[in-house]
């Protein structure tokens, strides 16, 4: 395409984008999506990056700035607000796996807090590992605010944040000596026997109607009290209150745990995710040792690739291994991916090493038809080989052609995502060193 004709191609497509919250989507030539970014004001974001003026090369990098030069078609997703863009944006990313976003790819998640409604006295946390039986508020996207808002929950309704395992049941508690909590009116004590069940239960009731609401009477009357204090020049309970309400607006910032959904920060039991997947797979029996690959490039530049190991479903850090592509030019990710599993599995022909008992490789149909290829050019009888498809999830095996689809909860494809992304980022991890050391010469 001409670049005048794609100019006004862009043109015409950022001038019908709605100045209003969302996400944009740039594409290349063959429709792939480039890069996935956020906004508060759609069209006055994307238009940013084709601005006669903009220095893109300067204020977002040399990357970036190639690839807005490739960009021939935009897409976008309407969202309610900048919370909802922000965490569309980052399921997005971690779906799709854009080459032009660096951000984001590290699999790290956002927060939720956590009720553990399952207990006899539950407790109130901010994690970000949840367990799916317990009754979760978010994701929040302000952590420092979501902490301070915390403090401030735990001093009205006085809730136990302690891990300490205990049940109605157990009279050995009463002997339990509380902790400072308790001590200054942040908590009940239920470890130490201190508050029934009941009445318990009905402090919590009252947190998971509280954190349910809008919040608009609390902390309209929290300003009435703020502005009295002022006027009374009572300075410092102004402050206080202040920072109060400050900390309790944050938790607007959030979305809703059934609609901005994160499925990879969910607890998964390895045993029961392994055998899972054995019944999945026909195998003989859970698999122990699983390895996962994955190739990182950008436009086949600084290409690599990563071998993770895991054992009895836990990384074992000792077997990781990283491939700088030696024999690839260009983008040809099939070809890189049978380099890497080529130059791994050569020692298992060479009777050095033994096979895992499941490969696993990130991608589809084409990457795993690579991965056999790479294993056949050795003359090895594999052990059953699978990808995992990003965005839909669907897992190929190794003679089949059609995927396996599971839902996104199943341990078994908790599993095969814990190992694919571990894959990914310690890919992505080295593909940055060996950019960084070119950009500065090292």
């Amino acid at each position: 395409m001409a670049n005048g004709n794609r100019q006004a191609i862009l043109k015409e497509k950022i001038a019908a984008l709605p100045k209003t919250p969302g996400v944009y989507m740039f594409k290349d030539a063959e429709g792939r999506v480039m890069y996935i970014g956020k906004a508060n004001d759609l069209r006055a974001r994307v238009a940013s990056y084709f601005q006669p003026a903009a220095d893109l090369h300067s204020t977002r990098g040399p990357a970036i700035a190639e690839m807005a030069t490739r960009v021939v078609d935009i897409a976008h997703l309407d969202c309610e607000n900048e919370v909802e863009a922000l965490l569309t944006e980052n399921r997005l990313i971690k779906d799709v796996q854009p080459p032009y976003n660096e951000r984001l790819t590290d699999g790290k998640s956002f927060p939720y807090i956590e009720i553990t409604t399952w207990e006899d006295f539950p407790r109130v946390r901010i994690t970000r590992e949840p367990h799916a039986k317990s009754k979760l508020f978010g994701p929040f996207v302000n952590v420092s605010g979501l902490r301070a808002a915390m403090r401030e929950l735990q001093r009205i309704f006085k809730f136990c944040t302690c891990t300490l395992k205990f049940t109605e049941e157990d009279l050995q508690r009463r002997r339990h000596r509380p902790c400072l909590l308790y001590s200054i009116h942040h908590c009940t004590a239920p470890c130490a026997g201190r508050i029934d069940r009941q009445a318990y239960r009905e402090d919590i009731q009252r947190l998971i109607k509280f954190l349910s609401s809008k919040r608009s009477v609390v902390l309209r009357q929290m300003r009435k009290d703020m502005e009295q204090a002022s006027a009374d020049m009572k300075f410092e309970l102004a402050a206080k209150l202040r920072d109060q309400i400050r900390a309790l607006e944050s938790l607007d910032l959030a979305g809703k745990p059934d609609v901005h959904i994160q499925p990879e920060v969910f607890f998964t039991d390895p045993k029961e995710g392994l055998e899972r997947l054995a019944r999945i797979l026909d195998l003989d029996g859970p698999p122990r040792v699983i390895e996962g690959f994955d190739i990182a490039t950008i436009q086949g530049e600084d290409s690599c690739g990563s071998l993770v190991c895991f054992i009895d479903g836990v990384p074992f850090k000792d077997g990781y291994k990283r491939f700088r592509i030696k024999t690839v030019e260009g983008m040809d990710d099939y070809a890189m991916l049978r380099e890497v599993l080529f130059r791994r599995y050569r020692h298992v022909a060479q009777g050095e090493e033994l096979f895992p008992d499941l490969v696993l490789i990130d991608g589809g149909l084409g990457q795993l038809h690579a991965a056999r290829e790479a294993i056949a050019a050795l003359d090895l009888d594999p052990p059953r080989i699978i990808s995992l498809a990003k965005r839909e999830e669907e897992i190929y095996v190794d003679r089949t052609e059609q995927p396996v689809k599971l839902p996104r909860n199943d341990p078994a494809l908790k599993i095969l995502q814990y190992v694919r992304d571990e894959a990914h980022r310690f890919a992505q991890h080295y593909h940055h060193i060996l950019r960084r050391k070119k950009v500065i010469g090292e």
